[in-house]
C-alpha cells in the first residue's frame, strides 16, 4: 500500500490501491496446486510481484505459455548477470541454453536469493515448459536460443556505439517482445505483429530500466555491467561513474536527457503496436507496463535524483494505471498526459532540446490525431472539485471494506 502522506496528498489513489492489494492476495490463492506450476508460479510472483499481477489479465493457456516463457528468461538472464561465473563457463550455457530447457534433470545453481532457488529448481520450470504446446515451445526455444547467443556475444563486447545499445537491448527485451506477439499468435487470438514492431516495444520498456538503475547497477559490488552507450555518455564526462558525482550535476543531467530523448524515439512504434491488439486481456497485459515506461520517463527526464536515489512513480499512480488501462483510449491519453509533463521539462538551453521536444511532439500528434483524447481521464491530475469530507468519509468506509475482507481471506 502507498505512504499515508502519499495518500492525503492524492486521496483518489486509495480506492485503486486497495483494488490492487485485494487483487494481489487473489492472485497468490490462484496459484496452482500441482507442484511443478506451484513453483512456477510462486517464484512469478518472488521474482517480479508487478508482472505477476498484469500477467493475470491472460486467459489460463496463454497466462501458462507466458509465466513459463517469463520465467526461462529470468534463468537465462540471471546466468549472463552472476559475475562470479568465469567467461569460458558462462558463454556456453548462454549458448545451450535453450537445449536445457527440454531436460527436467537439468539445472545450474548460480545467482543469489529467490534468483538461485529459480536456478537450483529449474527443473519444475522445465516439467511445466514440456506440458504446453507445441507452438508455444517453439516460440519459447526460438526465442531463448536468439537471447543466449546475443548475450553470449555481449558477454566479451562492450556497448560503444548507439548501434551497440540498440542490438544489446533487442537481445535481451526486443527478443522478449518479439516472443509474446508469438505466443499471442500461437493462441490464436491475434494476428502476427511485424518484428519491427515489437522489437519497439522490447526496446521502450530496456531502455527505461537501463536509465532508471543507473545509480543502483554502478554502485553494485561486484561491480555490474553497464549499459549506457559511450558514444553518448562520453560527451559530457570522462568515465560514466563520473556522471554520480555532485560535481558534475549539470553534465550528468544532460547526459540523462539525452538517454531519455533516444528511448523516446521508440513510443510511435508501441502506440501502433497496442492498437492493432483485438483481445482485451492482450491489450491490458501489453499496455500497463508501456504506460508505466513513459511514466517513469517523465519522472526521470531533467531530474538529478537519477544519479542520488531511486526514481520511480509513486504505487498510488501504478495502481490507477492498473485500474484505469482498459482501451487504446487509456493509453492514448496516458502517453499524452506523460509527453505534456515531460515537456513541460524541458529546459531550452538542454544539448538535446529541440531533438526531445519534435519526439514529443510527434507522440502528442499520434495521440490527437486517434479522436480518443476526449475520451480520457487523466492519470496525472486529481479530478476538480473534490469534496475533502467526502473522501475522508470515503477512506473510512474502504478501510473498513479492506479490513473486512482481510479477515475473510485469512
Amino acid at each position: 500500500m502507498g505512504s499515508l502522506g502519499a495518500i492525503l496528498r492524492n486521496p483518489d489513489d486509495l480506492y485503486p490501491l486497495l483494488k490492487l492489494k485485494m487483487a494481489a492476495r487473489h492472485a497468490e490463492k490462484q496459484i496452482p496446486p500441482q507442484p511443478h506450476w506451484g513453483f512456477c508460479y510462486s517464484m512469478l510472483h518472488k521474482v517480479s510481484r508487478s508482472f505477476a499481477l498484469v500477467i493475470q489479465q491472460l486467459d489460463i493457456e496463454l497466462r501458462d505459455a507466458v509465466c513459463i516463457f517469463y520465467l526461462v528468461l529470468r534463468a537465462l538472464d540471471t546466468v549472463e548477470d552472476d559475475t562470479s561465473i568465469a567467461t569460458d563457463i558462462k558463454v556456453p550455457i548462454l549458448i545451450d541454453f535453450y537445449k536445457h530447457i527440454y531436460n527436467p534433470e537439468w539445472h545450474f545453481s548460480c545467482g543469489t536469493k529467490d534468483y538461485k532457488v529459480l536456478m537450483d529448481q529449474f527443473h519444475h520450470v522445465s516439467t511445466a515448459f514440456l506440458e504446453l504446446g507445441k507452438s508455444y515451445q517453439e516460440a519459447i526455444e526460438d526465442i531463448t536460443k536468439r537471447m543466449g547467443a546475443g548475450m553470449a556475444k555481449f558477454i566479451c563486447k562492450e556497448v560503444e556505439t548507439i548501434d551497440d545499445y540498440d542490438e544489446y537491448c533487442h537481445y535481451v527485451a526486443g527478443l522478449v517482445g518479439l516472443g509474446l506477439s508469438k505466443l499471442f499468435h500461437a493462441s490464436g487470438k491475434e494476428d502476427l505483429a511485424s518484428d519491427d514492431l515489437s522489437n519497439s516495444m522490447g526496446l521502450f520498456l530496456q531502455k527505461i530500466n537501463i536509465i532508471r538503475d543507473y545509480l543502483e547497477d554502478i554502485n553494485e559490488i561486484p561491480k555490474s555491467r553497464m549499459f549506457w552507450p559511450r558514444q553518448i555518455w562520453s560527451k559530457y564526462v570522462n568515465k560514466l561513474e563520473d556522471l554520480k558525482y555532485e560535481e558534475n550535476s549539470e553534465k550528468a543531467v544532460q547526459c540523462l536527457n539525452d538517454m531519455v530523448t533516444n528511448a523516446l524515439i521508440h513510443a510511435d512504434d508501441c502506440l501502433k503496436y497496442m492498437s492493432a491488439l483485438r483481445d482485451p486481456a492482450i491489450f491490458r497485459f501489453c499496455a500497463i507496463p508501456q504506460i508505466m515506461s513513459i511514466g517513469t520517463l517523465a519522472l526521470c527526464y531533467n531530474n538529478i535524483e537519477v544519479f542520488r536515489g531511486v526514481v520511480k512513480m509513486r504505487r498510488g499512480l501504478t495502481a490507477k494505471v492498473i485500474d484505469r488501462t482498459k482501451t487504446m483510449a487509456d493509453v492514448y491519453g496516458a502517453f499524452f498526459d506523460f509527453s505534456c509533463m515531460l515537456k513541460s521539462k524541458v529546459d531550452r538551453n538542454d544539448p538535446n532540446a529541440e531533438k526531445a521536444l519534435s519526439r514529443l511532439d510527434a507522440i502528442q500528434k499520434t495521440c490527437r490525431e486517434s479522436g480518443f483524447l476526449n475520451k480520457r481521464k487523466s492519470l496525472i491530475n486529481n479530478e476538480p472539485g473534490s469534496n475533502s469530507a467526502l473522501i475522508f468519509l470515503l477512506i473510512i468506509i474502504l478501510a473498513i471494506v479492506y479490513a473486512y475482507f482481510s479477515r475473510q481471506n485469512n
